[in-house]
């Protein structure tokens, strides 16, 4: 079991996380996960994407932060305050465990993002504290994802409705590479929304920049089972998480 509660890392009310904190404290420090929820960056969707994979991986003795950001629409998102919002509240987190007030490792703190949550948890990797990474069906590559009119022109309304080479550049995990953590990126071969062919160009060009990346490609999954704790989709990175967790 684990009990949750809210944290707000900003005054801004999108500025907030929701914390499952295991209940046996005999275990602490817990592992720590970072959930960002996708919903291409719009406020049409919020952290709630996310709490399924949490209760499971507090109920797996992680400690658990389901991270809110601002988003596009009437919510003061876009570029970069959605990904300013993602490290504050890494910092945050950062800060908290290397003073003792939360429960957790700062050995093992990984970053579980699907979609546009993908996207912003490869981006904030860099100088965070975060030790890993898992995509789920990551947004890599937001040129790609413009030209072929993914998620009805989400890009321009994150980026704005010209954006130029180097947003798109400064924007694209794909373009912002190595990382320099340990990363599974996970994507079902049926996925319409972000084709898979996207994952797989990424996790090519990670590699070839000195990034130690796995890559699970699920036969059959769309875009959402990968972020469904009871498909099987899920499954790969649930192993993945154990492994390095332990």
């Amino acid at each position: 079991m684990a009990s949750t509660h809210v944290f707000a890392y900003g005054e801004h009310p999108s500025r907030m996380v929701r914390i499952h904190q295991p209940d046996a404290d005999d275990s602490a420090p817990f592992p720590v996960a970072v959930l960002l929820h996708g919903g291409w960056w719009r406020d049409a969707h919020d952290l709630r994407l996310m709490e399924p994979i949490a209760a499971v991986l507090a109920d797996s003795g992680w400690l658990v932060w389901n991270l809110e950001y601002r988003r596009t629409g009437g919510d003061g998102g876009g570029w970069p305050q959605t990904l300013d919002d993602v490290r504050a509240a890494l910092d945050l987190l950062g800060a908290r465990l290397a003073e003792g007030a939360e429960p957790g490792d700062p050995g093992r703190v990984v970053a579980v993002g699907h979609s546009a949550g993908g996207h912003l948890a490869l981006l904030a990797a860099h100088d965070s504290p975060l030790t890993a990474v898992v995509g789920l069906a990551p947004v890599t590559d937001l040129r790609a994802a413009a030209q072929a009119g993914l998620g009805e022109g989400a890009v321009a309304d994150f980026l704005g409705p010209a954006p130029d080479e180097r947003a798109y550049a400064a924007a694209a995990p794909l373009h912002r590479l190595p990382v320099g953590l340990p990363q599974l990126i996970v994507h079902g071969d049926a996925d319409h929304r972000v084709p898979v062919e996207h994952s797989r160009t990424y996790a090519e060009a990670a590699r070839a920049a000195g990034d130690r990346v796995d890559y699970a490609e699920i036969p059959g999954a769309d875009h959402f089972a990968v972020a469904d704790p009871g498909h099987a989709a899920w499954h790969a990175a649930g192993e993945w998480l154990q492994r390095v967790s332990a």
